[in-house]
């Protein structure tokens, strides 16, 4: 109380002025409508100022759950119509079934020769090794381990990734696997030099495995030249994906996958 007490004394002349100068505005703003006006205004502004930014942050948090539970349904819109298709490596009438779960990307690199995708989800959300990555436009990569509340997806854009995918016009497979050139081209081998191609034509997955269903988008064929034997073509695929800018992907877990994983496992 004392420190006030002098605070006041030390500053008497500046406490008196902001003391006037408050009684003249007040006076000021009572005898004219127009200095009226110009307050309600201003602090109708100042107002409104505030609870617009209140607004705007109550609506970005809000827009954080709408975009998780926008993930979640589409993750079971995207679950329905890979299982509209049946298909195996085994039984051609044995049916697989895919579920969707929704992911963030922690980590992703895209500039080396091996590049890894780091995802927040992990082993206490069911995800295991062996899975595969996609986005809506296209593939990502295969996860190839897991922690308890993380993964680790061996991209696409690594000289390991090895994916079965087919032409779409044509249906015929190969193999896709990346050159450590571009992050935006990735290239399709094992296609022979009788089929026809055309620059524009789709690249998706074969279907052919247990880790991805069918038809889902890779890129479109940008150039295509043959090897060194003259009988396979090396094809460069434009990638859908834009690898360098990931954010929000689905893990996709075939329910079958350790049925058809141990049919798979012949005796030598």
């Amino acid at each position: 109380m004392q420190q006030l007490f002098n605070f006041f004394i030390k500053n008497k002349i500046f406490v008196l002025f902001l003391l006037l100068f408050s009684i003249a505005i007040s006076l000021t703003i009572k005898s004219h409508q127009f200095h009226r006006t110009k307050l309600l205004n201003s602090s109708n502004y100042i107002i409104g100022s505030i609870y617009g930014l209140s607004n705007s942050v109550s609506q970005y948090f809000h827009l954080v759950k709408e975009n998780k539970l926008l993930l979640e349904e589409n993750s079971k819109i995207k679950s329905q119509l890979f299982n509209q298709t049946k298909y195996s490596t085994i039984d051609p009438v044995l049916e697989q079934h895919f579920n969707l779960n929704p992911a963030i990307v922690y980590k992703n690199s895209y500039s080396l020769k091996n590049n890894y995708i780091t995802l927040n989800k992990g082993l206490k959300d069911g995800i295991n090794e062996d899975y595969g990555v996609v986005t809506s436009k296209g593939i990502v990569g295969v996860i190839d381990k897991t922690s308890s509340k993380y993964c680790r997806v061996l991209s696409i854009l690594n000289s390991n990734s090895k994916i079965n995918v087919k032409l779409k016009k044509t249906n015929h497979f190969g193999t896709l696997s990346w050159d450590s050139k571009s992050a935006g081209i990735v290239q399709l081998n094992d296609i022979q030099d009788l089929v026809k191609l055309t620059i524009g034509d789709s690249v998706t997955t074969s279907g052919f495995s247990s880790i991805f269903p069918a038809n889902i988008p890779v890129g479109t064929i940008s150039s295509y030249r043959l090897n060194d034997t003259k009988d396979l073509y090396v094809i460069d695929v434009k990638l859908f994906n834009d690898m360098t800018n990931l954010e929000h992907v689905y893990i996709i877990k075939n329910t079958d996958f350790n049925e058809i994983d141990n049919l798979n496992q012949y005796d030598e």
